[in-house]
């Protein structure tokens, strides 16, 4: 089996070696293909207007100065001889869950795997206040493999991609698997940070309210990692509300030709 494996958090970041050590785990045949540089949050973006610059550091291992989806597309169609059977894409430092996987370009690599018809799995691990600036890799080294290799032996359905996330915790500590649906949050939280730089001119970071939160819906992404469960949710590409489809197609009657 050969496995390309990518991340948001670049070439660099300690995750992508963990994510690297999963695929070593499965296959003998693992590929990496990175962002050069950290590309967290562009989601599903291509480099229109910038060429793609490729580094070669190593025996199946190069950089790519441009997004997760850039990589995808720069190792199937260009660094690799022939197509890979999986597409691994993390670990990311931090969960992609809830509205996350809007914005992730981890996510958005397993998606864009997905659309050339590779099966593709996203593997983030959470963190918390604790363990912000070293998460717990070891979680998902060690569960990881185990995961990925029961996802296989199920199949992944076309236009499918399977998002992993481990939870805040150490790899014993974990309570169990939870398969799930994508959550949401209160975005009552989300807010704008107002600042001012040396010479008094104004900037703003996006950030997060520290407030008390309810409880995560059961059976939701968020709820598994409460509970200190591995969440494992299948993401579709086709966005289409199928029933409010049916209920506009009343309204706008179908034309004759």
């Amino acid at each position: 089996m050969r496995i390309l494996v990518t991340n948001d958090d670049g070439i660099n970041a300690p995750g992508l070696k963990i994510c690297a050590d999963i695929a070593r785990a499965i296959s003998d045949d693992v590929w990496i293909v990175a962002p050069e540089f950290d590309q967290s949050g562009v989601s599903h973006s291509l480099s229109l207007n910038d060429p793609l610059r490729l580094r070669e550091l190593g025996d199946k291992h190069f950089a790519v100065k441009g997004t997760p989806t850039d990589c995808v597309i720069m190792g199937v169609r260009h660094v690799l001889d022939k197509r890979p059977d999986l597409v691994l894409s993390g670990v990311n430092r931090g969960q992609n869950v809830a509205e996350d996987v809007l914005y992730s370009g981890t996510v958005a690599a397993a998606k864009e795997g997905t659309v050339l018809g590779i099966p593709s799995i996203a593997l983030s691990q959470a963190y918390g206040l604790e363990t912000r600036h070293n998460p717990l890799w070891e979680t998902g080294a060690k569960h990881g493999p185990d995961i990925v290799r029961r996802i296989l032996d199920l199949g992944i359905p076309a236009d499918t991609l399977v998002n992993v996330n481990f939870p805040d915790c150490a790899p014993d500590a974990i309570e169990g698997i939870s398969v799930t649906q994508q959550g949401k949050r209160d975005q009552d939280i989300l807010r704008i940070d107002a600042r001012h730089d040396g010479r008094g001119n104004p900037y703003y970071w996006i950030a997060f309210a520290r407030k008390e939160r309810p409880a995560p819906r059961v059976g939701t992404d968020l709820s598994a990692l409460a509970h200190r469960h591995i969440s494992v949710t299948p993401l579709r590409l086709d966005l289409t509300d199928e029933p409010l489809m049916t209920k506009l197609a009343e309204k706008f009657p179908r034309p004759k030709k």
